[in-house]
Order: structure tokens, then sequence, then C-alpha cells
């Protein structure tokens, strides 16, 4: 090495440190923490036209779905699969009763989804999904694709119980 390169090294600035990943830009094999229980990020599924992800959380046999949106600020809603049916995506309605709580319609939209790893639907295409919100904040989405329904029940998370353990 010659003396200028060396000379040049002590005045040349550090290199900046890697940005730290958010809760958006997890796939799979990455790990997250969500109120207290570690889970490995196994699918992720992202529609276009949203700045938003659901990933695919695994912790041993458990799954979770987590939707991560960023609006003014990240929102998190932490989902379970629930069993249900409704019978054609053109008559899903406003409110939905499940186990005596009536749920009503927040927000509905439709996109392209991309999907990676593991997820319900293990091919992209043509989303339309229903979000529903109860009186008392508990949760309810539905998804369909494919011909196929999938529903889940959830609850919103705060920020500060969600976090990134390991990124890749």
């Amino acid at each position: 090495m010659s003396l200028w390169t060396r000379i040049g090294k002590l005045f040349s600035k550090p290199a900046a440190p890697a940005a730290p990943k958010s809760m958006l830009d997890l796939a799979p094999g990455d790990i997250c923490e969500v109120s207290l229980v570690t889970y490995e990020v196994t699918g992720r599924t992202k529609t276009s036209g949203r700045n938003a992800a659901v990933l695919t959380l695994r912790d041993g046999s458990q799954v979770a779905y987590l939707y991560v949106e960023e609006r003014e600020e990240l929102q998190y809603r932490l989902y379970h699969p629930i069993d249900g049916r409704l019978d054609s995506p053109s008559e899903v309605p406003a409110t939905l009763e499940l186990d005596d709580r009536m749920f009503y319609l927040e927000e509905e939209y439709e996109g392209y989804a991309a999907v990676t790893g593991q997820t319900p639907y293990m091919n992209g295409g043509e989303q339309h999904v229903w979000q529903y919100q109860s009186d008392d904040s508990r949760l309810l989405r539905v998804e369909w694709q494919n011909g196929r329904f999938m529903l889940y029940e959830g609850e919103a998370v705060i920020a500060a119980d969600v976090r990134v353990i390991r990124g890749s």
C-alpha cells in the first residue's frame, strides 16, 4: 500500500452504518417480537398500491399474521386464522356477526398480491381484502384470492410491543 493511500484513508469518512430493518421490510428467515412473543417470519404478502405487508409468523406450531401498514406512523394488527366461509366475493356484507359480536366494514381494497415464502396463498394474484372492526376494538379480516376465502380475527398492537430482533 502506498503512502498516499494510507494518508487518504486517514482523512476519509468511515462507511455509514447500515440502516436497521423496519418491520415493513422483514422477509422470510427474519426474527421479530410481537407482544413479548418471539416469532420467525416464514412468509410475506405485499399488495400493490399499498404501503403495507402481511407477515406470516410462526412460534413453534402456532401461526399468526402481522399486518404492518405505514401511514402517518407504522400501524400493526396481529391476526389468527379462524374457520368460516363466505359464498362469493361480490356478496361480502358491510356487517358480519361472529360469536355474538358485530363487525362493521372499515376498509375494502384490492390489488395484485406478491407472495414470498409460506403464506395462505402460495401464488401471487389479484387479491380482495375486507377489514372490519367491532365496537370493542376487535378486528376481522377477510381475504379472497384464487377462488378461496381466508378469515382472521385479531387485535391492534401498539408500536412499542413490536420490534425486529434479527433481520437478514
